[in-house]
């Protein structure tokens, strides 16, 4: 049900209030109030005025403001409050239950794990592992435990698979008019953007406007673009205002200022508190030890170690992903997620809740450890670095995980691939589709990914500007269909998945901007 304009944002204001009232901001406003009492230029008489320019001037209000804007970003506008809870997550049924099912299909992977090599879900450390784990947790990556017994969860093409066979159950076999034509993998009809809706979205992609990661922009020369976009970026960081920051890196970040534009725009400032938050998750991973730190290991060691930009950064790996598995704060985005968090016990206290272990709901650690290998280029100090990461994830990753109709959802960006590629390269797509070389079978780990681990890095981190500045992961198909568009030519004389495969493997030379501008401004409509 839609809701009258007014009352929504009364609905919102209440949320946001209601979120921002328990907040360490909350008790800062509060102290920093207090504290302006005894100041000369505070009067009795317009007391409320004065404290409010305080507050103003000394840079408090910027603060609130960037919380609230925070708030809004990540959660979704405010749905008729007769709704049930159910809809906030999911409005579709058939969605909610698809992801129900999924879940269950994890989680009994995960204890059929445990049964058979006889380890619990989680077990607390002994005295002497944890003092070992403390001594070595800067160097977590020298150890060589034997994890050949321990399985991946899954791998992205089981997850594929569990999104060809979604149906909605409302159209017998190919009964929507209007989709009965959509060819590929997909097959629910939910609404996706055509290129003239997409060009107006990613206005600030147009091809006479300056983007960094063009290098040969006939309007703009690049240096000049560049020195000035400098220039402007200080500004926003100095004004520290974190709509400004988002609207400002949709035309990507200056290498020097990316660090602090993202955690401007996620509103992450590495308080002493969230340091100390971060100490006491370790202390957790340090006194418990659960079946998901043996999966964490296996994948940190065949991801990163085979990958030569990502290596480096295996300790930091280990640290961000054992933590995020103890992050009960995750839990909150279940909220407006489709997921509901899978719940263990520690051993011999089923049913008590103080020893309950929520299990990230997404036991795919490869794509996580994609997730935070680049953002270790950016930030090297490990609580910031768990703190980007964690708002990466409550924003965005989670969406690529699970089954939703959320424009951002997985499930939309394949039908968007998809639709972009039968609409706009009709003969690739067909052709593909004979030759048994369905597009989505290839471009599907790159999204799942986000494209990390494909891209070369200094070309990730230009595109997930682009997520940030957006607030969407729709770009995210628009690229692949551009890879697609690309590589066409090449495309066309394959004869087999493998071969179209061999075509799509190496995608590190690939310069995103460019593909983005060229597919979205310059392929005739």
């Amino acid at each position: 049900a839609m809701l009258d304009p007014d009352r929504g944002l009364s609905l919102t204001i209440a949320r946001v209030v209601q979120r921002l009232q328990g907040s360490s901001l909350h008790s800062q406003l509060e102290r920093q109030a207090r504290v302006s009492l005894h100041k000369p230029e505070i009067k009795l008489e317009s007391l409320k005025e004065d404290i409010k320019d305080f507050l103003k001037t000394s840079g408090w209000e910027k603060k609130l403001q960037n919380a609230v804007y925070s708030e809004l970003n990540v959660f979704p506008s405010p749905c008729h409050p007769a709704a049930p809870p159910e809809h906030i997550k999911e409005p579709l049924a058939y969605m909610r239950k698809a992801q129900g099912s999924w879940e269950k299909r994890i989680l009994k992977s995960l204890n059929s794990m445990c049964t058979e090599l006889n380890i619990p879900l989680a077990q607390k450390r002994p005295v002497n592992e944890q003092k070992e784990l403390l001594n070595k947790w800067n160097e977590m990556g020298t150890d060589e435990p034997d994890l050949s017994l321990f399985r991946p969860v899954y791998a992205p093409k089981d997850f594929l698979e569990v999104l060809m066979n979604l149906r909605n159950p409302n159209y017998e076999n190919g009964e929507q008019p209007s989709f009965r034509n959509h060819l590929g993998l997909i097959q629910v009809p939910l609404k996706v953007k055509d290129i003239p809706e997409l060009k107006e979205d990613f206005s600030e992609l147009g091809l006479n406007i300056g983007q960094l990661g063009i290098d040969d922009s006939a309007q703009v020369p690049p240096e000049f673009f560049e020195n000035e976009h400098v220039r402007v970026g200080q500004k926003v960081l100095a004004e520290q205002d974190s709509a400004a920051a988002q609207q400002y890196v949709r035309q990507g970040c200056p290498t020097a200022l990316r660090a602090d534009l993202w955690a401007l725009i996620l509103n992450i400032s590495n308080q002493p508190e969230d340091i100390l938050y971060y100490e006491q998750l370790k202390s957790n991973v340090i006194e418990h030890d659960l079946l998901v730190d043996s999966l964490i290991y296996k994948d940190v060691k065949l991801t990163a170690s085979n990958d030569d930009y990502y290596f480096v950064f295996e300790d930091y790996l280990y640290q961000v992903l054992l933590c995020f598995s103890r992050d009960t704060s995750v839990l909150e985005h279940f909220t407006y997620s489709s997921a509901t968090p899978p719940k263990s016990y520690i051993r011999g206290k089923l049913g008590m809740e103080e020893y309950a272990v929520f299990y990230p709901p997404n036991v795919n650690y490869n794509s996580f450890i994609l997730s935070v290998a680049p953002l270790c280029f950016l930030y090297h100090e490990p609580s910031k670095l768990y703190q980007i990461f964690r708002e990466m994830y409550v924003r965005f990753f989670f969406r690529l995980h699970s089954i939703s109709s959320h424009p951002s959802g997985i499930v939309s960006l394949c039908l968007l691939f998809e639709t972009l590629l039968q609409t706009h390269l009709p003969q690739l797509f067909y052709h593909l589709r004979e030759i048994g070389a369905q597009p989505l079978r290839i471009s599907f780990k790159w999204m799942v990914r986000a494209f990390s681990g494909y891209l070369a890095t200094d070309q990730l981190l230009l595109l997930w500007d682009r997520i940030l500045g957006y607030n969407s992961l729709e770009i995210l198909a628009v690229l692949a269909a551009a890879v697609f568009a690309f590589r066409a030519v090449n495309l066309m004389e394959v004869t087999s998945l493998a071969a179209a495969e061999a075509v799509l493997a190496d995608l590190s030379t690939l310069k995103v901007m460019p593909l983005l501008q060229i597919f979205l401004f310059a392929t005739v409509t």
